[in-house]
């Protein structure tokens, strides 16, 4: 970003006007100085927040801009993309027509595409629901026969047909992988089960009733009221983001238009359990049981687990040159929702700095090295060695995300490749998530510090190995 352009941005973070109930207190204060500080360091344009301190309202705010070639600030009504915070509403519309006896949580997904391959016959509803289906994604590696095109329009069928040409990568049940192509077909699901898009099932049973007034599918050409527009970084200057094809933007893994208002009146709705009869709802936030009768903390459209303690359902999204996220710490009753119009941009990040800094029980603690595992300790050592030669092996790396290879790899090669060893090798972090054991590193290197995640599956593969720059301390 150009020093014109920073001052431009950082000028417009006076734009907001808060409507928390009151006047100004510290916790409110301390709300507005991290998300200013945050959005400075991080480059984002603009800015969304809300903070709901046991069903009041206490911050909803714009920061920034909504759109920087007209100069238009953010406000509670500017229109932000959904990301992936719009699958609780597609797991929403289907628990509606549970209800309404339309759709089994338990149907076989057959049922619903009967030409799919016979080995489909075993993933059900709840499986695409919960991730535990055990189908590729639509970011697929290369090689994959299925190659998917984000420029092309595809009918319902054809992006059915699509699923189905990839290969299943564990028995449905056995493992979580987050999967959006399973949220896809959910929406078709939901057309064939009710006879409506699952865009206008949502109208009715959710958007309406709940007065969100401006939550919809989104539409490149309709004219959309407070629209903000969507950003990306390229070389560290600001781009507006990339285009997709129109079909693509209509499907039900969470291609939704919302505003800060339409969440809080989303929030409201999901405290008092509006919708849904109570079974739904439980069901929706209970941790999905893997075949082997462990528990990962993902419900229907929601992460379930816990923070500093207190149980917390959250969930975070990024399309398109947008990122949103919103999360409910149960505990002591608080929702922190952030919309972003900037694809780089942290949400989760924000969102637990916002929840931190009004009610400091919340803060992340301090980071502190933990008991070693020598085991793990190796196996990433192996892994680093591998990346730096580029010889990291499918095999091995069997349950990582689709798309690692080869354009994950090859990034981590090369940033590697100019690092050398690393100077110290801590382990910051020891979890237990179904059946997989989690690892998070911190490698440090003479220039910067890296986090590495490493999962490790029972039968001994990696599930997860992600490189990233360490992030900087929340402030707050």
């Amino acid at each position: 970003m150009g020093d014109e352009m920073r001052q431009f941005v950082l000028a417009a973070l006076f734009h907001g006007v808060a409507v928390a109930a009151g006047a100004q207190s510290g916790a409110i204060e301390r709300v507005d100085r991290f998300v200013r500080a945050e959005m400075e360091r991080s480059n984002t344009p603009g800015v969304a927040v809300a903070v709901i301190d046991k069903g009041r309202i206490v911050v909803a705010k714009g920061y920034g801009y909504a759109n920087l070639e007209h100069g238009v600030a953010v406000g509670t009504n500017t229109v932000f993309q959904s990301g992936s915070v719009g699958k609780q509403f597609t797991a929403t519309a289907v628990m509606a027509l549970v209800d309404e006896g339309k759709i089994g949580l338990d149907d076989p997904l057959t049922q619903y595409f009967p030409t799919a391959p016979l080995a489909w016959r075993s993933i059900t509803v709840r499986h695409l629901l919960t991730h535990t289906s055990g189908m590729s994604d639509y970011e697929e590696p290369e090689e994959s026969p299925a190659v998917f095109d984000y420029r092309r329009d595809y009918t319902e069928e054809e992006l059915a047909e699509l699923a189905f040409a990839s290969k299943l990568e564990f028995p449905s049940g056995s493992r979580w992988s987050y999967c959006n192509m399973g949220y896809i077909l959910l929406g078709i699901i939901i057309r064939k089960a009710s006879g409506q898009f699952y865009g206008d099932v949502l109208r009715d049973k959710v958007f309406v009733p709940l007065g969100m007034k401006s939550a919809r599918v989104i539409s490149e050409e309709d004219i959309v009221l407070h629209r903000a527009a969507g950003y990306r970084l390229s070389n560290g200057t600001l781009k507006n983001q990339e285009w997709v094809s129109p079909s693509l933007n209509t499907t039900a893994d969470g291609t939704l238009y919302l505003s800060i208002q339409d969440l809080i009146a989303w929030s409201k709705g999901l405290r008092e359990g509006r919708i849904l009869t109570a079974a739904s709802w439980e069901q929706t936030y209970s941790p999905v049981v893997l075949k082997s009768g462990s528990r990962y903390p993902y419900g229907f459209g929601w992460f379930v687990d816990s923070f500093n303690g207190q149980p917390r359902l959250h969930h975070d999204g990024g399309w398109q040159g947008f990122a949103s996220y919103i999360s409910r710490d149960l505990g002591p009753d608080l929702t922190v929702i952030v919309l972003a119009n900037a694809a780089h941009a942290d949400p989760e990040r924000l969102g637990i700095g916002i929840a931190g800094a009004y009610l400091p029980a919340l803060a992340p603690p301090p980071a502190a090295p933990v008991a070693e595992v020598p085991e793990a300790r190796q196996r990433l050592e192996s892994l680093l060695k591998q990346t730096s030669e580029g010889q990291l092996s499918p095999i091995e790396l069997a349950y990582v995300k689709n798309g690692f290879f080869p354009s994950v790899a090859a990034r981590y090669r090369s940033r590697l490749a100019s690092l050398g060893n690393p100077l110290q090798v801590s382990l910051m972090e020891h979890s237990v998530k179904g059946d997989d054991r989690i690892f998070v590193y911190e490698l440090r290197y003479a220039s910067l510090t890296l986090t590495a995640t490493l999962g490790l599956a029972p039968d001994g593969k990696v599930s997860v190995f992600a490189l990233r720059p360490k992030q900087a301390p929340f402030g707050i």
